[in-house]
């Protein structure tokens, strides 16, 4: 059964259901090239290449280690230092250049409608100020839809991408220039736009952005802008610096410097370099202090005062020095915010199912559609939205008494939202002097100016208005979050869990009776809740609302609500943003493997059909080897003849090439006989060698000699010559069939590529000294985009002439045993950020290699079941 885990459902019931599934497996269905139903969950793809955080210890880097000294040393890390910094400084700035032109877009457009609102209720013609509102929310949304068009990368908060980037999957386009570009004017005139989008997401993703792209001092989208700087040439350095602007996005955005570095660990990086600590909290503050220096400056005019930490604060919570029974939170309360956690768990699960059907509709009707529908829906998405804020406004809201605080403004409330530079956050649309429109007062502002309503009010705010403005706020939130605009989703799902809050706040102090109750308190556990149920963070999401709510003593209180939320969600569907990376088919590693995993060994899920080169390779073989495969990391073999004979004698005990189980046998070369008809699924060449004899459909019996069945495997899988010219022939005999292969060491194909852009070759009549050498600085000078196998001139080559592929190679990757428990591998390729792991036997001969995509949750399960059909 093909569900989201295994034989359960992965959504809700009343949003997922679980039906009947296929009986072949997810893996087999993939090797076939079929699709799946539209309730199946999405396999991840092939196509996504890893990154690689293990250092090549080849030549040209053990060269570099000779000449570096403690001066050397010393001065690489304090150019470290200064990146880091820099990259803090500068998504500081990006923050600071998205705020104030929202500000200024919002500013705008609610000064010209509100006015006409006004002068309208009397005239009656508030269908003018409907087009106004609508004329400007499509022409804001129209731009951001256009900019996503141009970088499609940049739809979306970029939350995903970024996490699958520290996972170790390079995402095509993810942290180019021109993807920040689009994503900071995007998605300033998506929010301006009135759309229920937040900045605070795209955030991370921009602050990634500058954090990939700063140190290397080059952009590809604008190929004038290259320096010389011969730092951080390595996917281990770049994805550092990738996570230390991850960090300050989110410092940026929260004004949360901890919760930003904790956020980048918990969410971010699936392994962790404990010198970066340091480095990520340093880059958090940093962008933070940027942040609040000039927005404190430009709004207030008191330059060094810093009193604006962040793009969202939720201000200071406390009681009404009149109310003397009032308390932020008590003991008893705890009960609720309990509660509270598994109503916002529930309401999470519901919002990512639903949101996760809008995204599969989306990806079989809109997206392989002209990219111009991609822009009209989006265009609908805003009409609706837009139409419902105001008819909302006009028609549904009550009118409520002001308090006396709302009148007069108490300092933290009145400084974030007098500061907002509209006539007022309190709308008093058809309402009589000393009320005010509260579904209004919720609709017409910019949504942080709602929060720190909902948090800080004084004034009641009606059940119904709070209850309709939920409803409507959860529908469009999840119907936005997905069209091809940039979009965050943290401040929508912020506002929706604070009207939750703030109404069940309500329901107790006004049905039950219990006023000791704060308001303010239960709208924020509330956001927590709700927010906790749909990303499924914990101990950053946790830092990151104490540090915006400057409260310590919200700690607890906040932990056990984001705790329940998170257990009462998982139990139905994944995080929203796991469930976009599933969507995209990215092979994401989990922090663990499965325990029932361990009954697979390596030697079950490694691939074990190798394109290999030998140490002394032709041109013409690496030519034909890199156009006709698709593989990123070739190993570097010798035969080994000695053990050839050994074997020959009846010594199986060296020869241990492939030593699987009858019908593990017979399953791996179906498989391959599977693969072969669907070059869509594995567009792999070495596929065509395949034989296509057609395969007993019995199995023979368990006692079959060891030596016909390695007999039988290598008809299916035959060994490349070192003379391409010489294909496999029906008439290759045993020994030259079945070749056993000394491992030597592992050569990247970016590697390979440089070395024949850059003639590294001798003749065949000269010895291997006279090859031309790389230093490093040559190796990595074309990084992170080597130049492709299809663009070599070849008539620039001589296909007789040599290369020896042995000072470039990395002479000691890790490795495992075939024997080795799949948790283990597991283990080792997460913790230790692998991109290939080669399975070496006791004699040191490779006999598979496992990636990325032999990791993956799908293709665990499917060799899972296949060994449960061989016991």
């Amino acid at each position: 059964m093909a569900g989201c885990r295994g034989s359960l459902c992965c959504c809700c019931r009343w949003c997922c259901c679980c039906g009947e599934r296929e009986t072949r497996t997810p893996e087999e269905l993939t090797i076939l090239g079929e699709t799946q139903e539209e309730e199946d969950e999405i396999l991840p793809r092939k196509d996504y290449e890893s990154l690689d955080y293990d250092r090549c210890i080849n030549d040209p880097y053990l060269e570099v280690l000779e000449t570096m000294d403690n001066k050397k040393g010393r001065r690489y890390e304090a150019v470290k230092w200064m990146m880091v910094f820099a990259i803090g400084v500068c998504t500081g700035l990006v923050g600071l250049f998205v705020d104030f032109f929202v500000r200024l877009f919002t500013q705008l457009k609610f000064g010209v409608v509100q006015t006409s609102v006004e002068e309208c209720s009397q005239k009656g013609c508030l269908a003018l100020s409907l087009l106004e509102l609508l004329g400007f929310n499509l022409t804001f949304v129209f731009l951001a839809s256009i900019l996503v068009l141009i970088e499609p990368v940049a739809a979306g908060s970029g939350i995903p991408e970024i996490k699958c980037y520290l996972n170790g999957v390079k995402v095509p386009g993810i942290v180019r220039l021109r993807t920040l570009l689009c994503k900071v004017f995007g998605v300033l005139f998506s929010v301006a736009g009135g759309l229920f989008v937040g900045k605070e997401g795209p955030m991370i993703h921009s602050g990634a952005v500058v954090g990939a792209g700063l140190p290397q001092f080059q952009s590809m989208s604008l190929r004038k802008i290259q320096f010389n700087f011969p730092y951080f040439r390595s996917d281990r350095d770049k994805r550092d610096f990738v996570s230390a602007g991850a960090a300050a996005g989110v410092a940026a955005a929260f004004g949360a410097p901890v919760g930003g570095t904790l956020f980048s660990l918990e969410e971010g990086s699936s392994f962790w370099n404990q010198g970066l600590t340091w480095k990520v909290l340093f880059c958090s503050m940093s962008a933070t202090f940027t942040l609040n220096f000039f927005r404190s400056g430009i709004q207030f005019g008191s330059w060094g005062s810093f009193q604006l930490p962040g793009l969202l604060n939720f201000g200071e919570f406390k009681c009404s020095d009149s109310d003397k029974k009032c308390h932020l939170w008590t003991a008893m309360d705890l009960g609720f915010f309990v509660v509270m956690g598994v109503i916002g768990g529930l309401l999470g699960a519901t919002f990512n199912c639903l949101n996760k059907r809008l995204a599969k509709y989306r990806m079989r009707n809109v997206h392989p559609k002209p990219k111009l529908v991609r822009v009209l829906e989006s265009l609908l998405v805003s009409v609706v939205t837009t139409v419902v804020v105001f008819l909302a406004s006009m028609v549904l809201g009550e009118c409520r008494q002001m308090s006396a605080s709302s009148q007069i403004g108490n300092d933290s409330f009145q400084l974030q939202v007098t500061s907002e530079d509209v006539n007022s956050s309190i709308k008093t649309f058809f309402c009589p002097n000393e009320t005010y429109n509260d579904m209004a007062t919720l609709f017409f502002n910019p949504q942080e100016s709602a929060i720190l309503q909902l948090f800080h009010q004084d004034s009641t705010f009606s059940p119904v208005t709070l209850a309709l403005f939920f409803a409507l706020y959860f529908l469009l939130a999840c119907w936005t979050y997905g069209i091809s605009v940039p979009s965050g989703l943290f401040v929508p799902s912020l506002l929706c869990g604070a009207a939750f809050g703030r109404l069940v706040a309500n329901v107790l102090k006004s049905y039950i009776g219990l006023g000791h109750i704060y308001s303010g308190t239960f709208a924020l556990i509330g956001a927590a809740a709700f927010l906790g149920g749909v990303v499924r963070m914990t101990i950053s999401l946790t830092v990151i609302l104490i540090e915006s709510t400057n409260e310590i003593t919200y700690g607890l209180p906040i932990m056990v609500t984001l705790m329940v939320a998170k257990w009462t969600g998982d139990f139905f569907s994944k995080g929203i943003y796991d469930i976009h990376v599933g969507l995209r088919g990215v092979p994401l590693l989990e922090r663990e493997a499965a325990a029932e995993m361990d009954k697979l060994r390596a030697s079950d899920i490694m691939e074990p059909n190798l394109t290999y080169v030998y140490p002394h390779t032709r041109i013409q073989s690496l030519v034909s080897i890199l156009r006709t495969t698709v593989h990123h990391a070739f190993p570097v073999v010798t035969e080994n003849r000695g053990n050839e004979k050994e074997f020959m004698k009846g010594n199986q005990l060296i020869s241990n090439n492939i030593k699987f189980k009858t019908s593990s046998t017979l399953t791996r070369a179906g498989e391959q006989r599977r693969r072969s008809q669907s070059m869509k699924s594995y567009p792999s060449s070495e596929l065509r060698n395949v034989c296509d004899e057609h395969l007993p459909s019995e199995e023979p019996a368990q006692k079959e000699d060891l030596l016909q069945q390695m007999l039988e495997r290598s008809r299916y899988t035959p060994y490349p010559n070192l003379y391409p010219d010489q294909s496999p022939s029906e008439d290759w005999t045993m020994e030259e069939r079945f070749r056993p292969l000394t491992f030597h060491g592992l050569i990247l194909r970016a590697q390979l590529v440089t070395l024949l852009v850059r003639g590294v070759c001798y003749s065949e009549s000269q010895s291997s000294a006279s090859q031309p050498r790389l230093s490093y600085a040559e190796m990595a000078e074309d990084y992170p985009r080597y130049p492709d196998i299809h663009d070599l001139d070849l008539t620039l080559l001589n296909p007789r002439m040599i290369v020896d592929v042995t000072p470039y190679m990395n002479p000691s990757p890790f490795t495992v045993s075939p024997n080795t428990h799949v948790s283990q591998v597991f283990n080792l390729f997460r913790t230790m950020g692998l991109r290939h792991l080669p399975v070496v036997n006791a004699v040191g001969e490779i006999v598979g290699i496992i990636t990325r995509h032999n990791l993956t949750y799908e293709f665990l399960q499917a060799r899972l079941r296949q060994h449960y059909q061989t016991i």
